[in-house]
């Protein structure tokens, strides 16, 4: 049976990337092979039920929007996350996947839009970034930076010129929560100029740092 671990499956505004705002479904994968420092589904590491496919789909169903965000942990970290992947986009459903870019994306639908997390020095796991992922990605994709505080965003900005991010697809940056003050990086954005988009966690801001929102 095609089945695969979730720990949660819940309906909330979308907080983060291109859709944030709309009602979106959000499908939580158990499992994680990272542990930055800033993570805030730990709970997500272990534990979880396993449901099948047809499980999935119908609680995915249920809330009648077409907006699926498939996230973790990192949910690629199950081989089988690439089966649901296709099957809800071929439901209809616009599809979004959050993934760490440790793991290889080579395989995943190109319907889904990838939202790529690399990971920057203070998340204490920036020497798992699989630089060949960046060949995979699409115009239509999106790649984020947490920022931790200055040394992170001078990196993350090192970075965006070197692989030319920002003319592959659209970037993120985001301040970790309560690590840096948002308005200190929107002001070193506009000093360079960067051609990213600045982002805050909308779930956050509206109901605080817990899960299932």
């Amino acid at each position: 049976m095609d089945r695969l671990r979730i720990t949660e499956i819940f309906y909330s505004l979308q907080g983060e990337s291109r859709t944030v705002g709309f009602p979106t479904v959000f499908v939580r994968l158990t499992g994680c092979p990272l542990r930055c420092h800033y993570c805030d589904t730990a709970y997500a590491f272990s534990g979880g039920d396993y449901l099948s496919f047809d499980e999935i789909l119908t609680e995915v169903k249920s809330y009648d929007t077409p907006y699926v965000t498939v996230t973790g942990g990192e949910p690629l970290v199950q081989p089988k996350c690439l089966e649901l992947l296709t099957r809800l986009c071929d439901e209809g459903y616009a599809v979004s996947l959050e993934t760490s870019g440790a793991l290889d994306v080579a395989e995943v639908d190109s319907r889904v839009v990838k939202v790529m997390d690399l990971k920057t020095p203070k998340s204490g796991e920036m020497s798992r970034n699989k630089w060949q992922n960046l060949d995979f990605i699409q115009p239509r994709d999106q790649i984020k930076f947490v920022i931790c505080d200055r040394q992170d965003y001078d990196w993350a900005r090192m970075k965006i010129e070197e692989f030319q991010l920002s003319q592959r697809c659209e970037v993120l940056m985001s301040p970790s929560w309560q690590a840096i003050e948002a308005s200190d990086l929107a002001g070193w954005i506009l000093a360079d100029k960067l051609k990213v988009r600045m982002q805050l966690q909308l779930h956050k801001l509206l109901w605080g740092d817990k899960p299932g929102v």
